[in-house]
């Protein structure tokens, strides 16, 4: 080799010691940006709510004429009715199309290479997508109106292909030979999938639902669709009944250009992202008490 080659080679491999060097505190750079953005709107948010985060938040109805005394209670009742018919809808249904694919479909079957291949486009779909579909099926063609039921079938939508996917995931990571086993004491396909599969798998599939009515709850652009911007003082009563949640609450305030308005939307927002923080930490804490290293 020659003395220009040599040079060359040496060259190249400087370079790529510096950017080795580099790459990574590029990286901490991109984070730090990120983490500071997000505690600059948290600490802007925190200190702009402040005066509003008390006992009466909670306790006390809506009120467009007093801003003093408002309060968020038929939004936090109505979010809490929302999210639990949302996973009773989508539950059952994302766990045993999940059990279906992963444990009994077979994966070179069209119809089963056709349900995954929607599914990982549905997941991607944005979600005021699904707020027109809820409008035009749940709310219009079946007539459901602008209630509890039609909010929770289209969350139930929007958050059914996270909940198949993260199944799958906690059905593959069980080891194959505990299906195996079960199928060589004689455990019948169905009877093997309900008492070894599932049960090895509830703490991933409990964390990845949780996750997913965690998207759910934050959701407002499917609610405005389906016509959930109703000033509502009063609780849902059952799964036909107005409603209104926290994300919807919060839009309606912030329309509203009264300083105190902005300053209850401020601590609404506060009330959002603990629920939120509440839910993210419960998924975590079943997580870490029940997995199970294989």
């Amino acid at each position: 080799m020659s003395a220009p080659d040599v040079a060359e080679e040496l060259s190249g491999q400087q370079r790529r010691g510096l950017w080795d060097r580099l790459f990574p505190w590029l990286l901490f750079l991109t984070l730090a940006v990120g983490i500071l953005a997000l505690a600059t709107l948290l600490t802007y948010v925190i200190a702009k709510g402040w005066p509003r985060l008390n006992l009466e938040l909670i306790t006390n109805m809506p009120s467009i004429r007093n801003p003093q005394q408002a309060g968020a209670q038929s939004a936090i009742t109505g979010t809490l009715w929302v999210i639990a018919f949302t996973a009773l809808l989508a539950l059952p249904i994302g766990v045993l199309a999940a059990v279906y694919l992963e444990e009994f479909a077979r994966p070179e079957h069209r119809v089963a290479r056709f349900i995954e291949i929607n599914i990982q486009n549905l997941a991607a779909v944005p979600s005021i997508v699904y707020g027109i579909l809820g409008l035009a099926v749940f709310a219009r063609a079946l007539a459901l109106g602008q209630s509890v039921i039609t909010a929770a079938a289209t969350l139930a939508l929007l958050v059914l292909p996270i909940i198949i996917i993260a199944t799958r995931e906690a059905l593959r990571a069980v080891p194959r030979s505990i299906r195996d086993g079960s199928l060589a004491l004689g455990a019948t396909p169905w009877q093997t999938a309900y008492r070894q599969t599932l049960p090895a798998a509830l703490p991933g599939i409990a964390t990845g639902t949780i996750l997913a009515l965690s998207r759910a709850i934050g959701e407002a652009a499917p609610l405005l669709m389906i016509g959930a911007v109703a000033f509502i003082t009063f609780n849902p009563d059952g799964m036909l009944s107005g409603f209104t949640t926290l994300p919807i609450q919060i839009f309606n305030w912030t329309k509203d250009p009264r300083e105190e308005f902005q300053i209850l939307a401020a601590a609404t927002i506060v009330l959002l992202l603990l629920m939120l923080l509440a839910m993210n930490t419960a998924a975590i804490w079943i997580r870490n008490r029940t997995q199970r290293r294989w």
